[in-house]
């Protein structure tokens, strides 16, 4: 795909300092820019590039004044970083814009779906499946029974979609995801053997919510495994029966929830933190990477370390850890005085 300086300045409501009519098709960085490519300059630490770059075209800061020869078209804006965010956007937009039927598909005879959607090719429609308006559904993409889909969701290819699992408007769902699997319930037996407990409810997402490739979201044993709604989930995060996370949170990857754990509204959880089943998460809680959570966690309480402390208390602690063989030392030296 190709667009001007020209078209470029009029999606991004900027102005063209030099050549309109130059095209470009491809992004890159302005350190790497080469001919035919396209931009940006918002740190000022980068600005000595602007000069070297070989981009045809660069959206800078109304603010920016050359102060040498530029051989890069400029296109002028008020924020350069969220201009250049907003036409990543629309270039996805444009790039998956696919519409149509592939053959071959699999659709029940009681799968029903919306105006301009996309399903493509080796896609499987269970029974009594509902799919809304603007909905991509990739290749290889499984879609149960009994399954919800709203409007302007996109199904990445071979995604897994278990049967009664309800997805709301605007969502996203990437590669190798599995909604809807079965939690991990087992109870022993008076022999000591693990016997599986059926799993017989569902997960839900909300609106606005985002999955990332090879995350796993199981359904509830009884009731519902809900994501509310603008949930943000990286990807290879495991997110266990009966989990009930909270508007607006962020989780980033590795993470693993276990069993009927609630977590509140707009928490950030960093990678592989791992958090133990049952247990209540407040609001704007924030989690660094690699903690370890076994207790109830208060509105905005900041933590880090296994198992958790409070973040100040960590880093005041840590110092002393890594101090610790010279302070043992020095209390052997002192016993010995003794």
């Amino acid at each position: 795909m190709k667009f001007t300086a020209g078209q470029i300045a009029g999606i991004l409501d900027g102005e063209v300092h030099g050549n309109p009519e130059i095209a470009v098709h491809k992004l890159a960085k302005i350190e790497e820019g080469e001919e035919g490519s396209l931009t940006f300059l918002a740190n000022p630490k980068y600005t000595s590039f602007i000069y070297k770059t070989k981009a045809s075209v660069t959206i800078v800061n109304k603010s920016f004044v050359p102060e040498q020869h530029l051989h890069t078209t400029l296109i002028k804006v008020e924020d350069a970083y969220k201009s250049f965010s907003k036409l990543l956007e629309y270039y996805n937009q444009v790039k998956n814009n696919k519409v149509g039927i592939e053959e071959p598909i699999f659709k029940s005879e009681t799968a029903t779906y919306g105006a301009d959607v996309y399903i493509g090719a080796f896609a499987y429609l269970g029974n009594n499946v509902t799919i809304g308006d603007n909905v991509k559904v990739y290749p290889n993409v499984y879609i149960g029974d009994n399954v919800k889909i709203g409007n302007n969701v996109t199904l990445f290819a071979g995604a897994k979609v278990y049967s009664e699992t309800i997805i709301g408007n605007n969502c996203v769902v990437n590669s190798g995801v599995v909604i809807g699997a079965d939690g991990f319930g087992f109870a022993p037996n008076e022999d000591g053997e693990f016997v599986k407990v059926p799993q017989t409810g569902n997960v839900i997402l909300e609106d606005n919510v985002d999955v990332g490739a090879g995350t796993t979201i199981d359904r509830a044993t009884l009731g519902s495994t809900i994501l509310r709604k603008g949930v943000k989930l990286d990807n290879q995060i495991q997110i266990a029966h009966n989990v009930e996370i909270g508007e607006h949170t962020v989780i980033a990857a590795q993470t693993g929830i276990a069993g009927s754990t609630k977590i509140g509204k707009h928490c950030m959880i960093g990678g592989q933190v791992g958090i133990v089943g049952h247990i209540v998460i407040g609001d704007n809680v924030k989690i660094q990477a690699q903690s370890g959570i076994g207790r109830n966690v208060k509105d905005n309480e900041v933590l880090q370390g296994s198992p958790a402390l409070n973040y100040g208390d960590y880093n005041k602690s840590y110092v002393h850890f890594k101090n610790l063989p010279r302070i043992i030392s020095r209390i052997d030296t002192l016993e010995k005085k003794d």
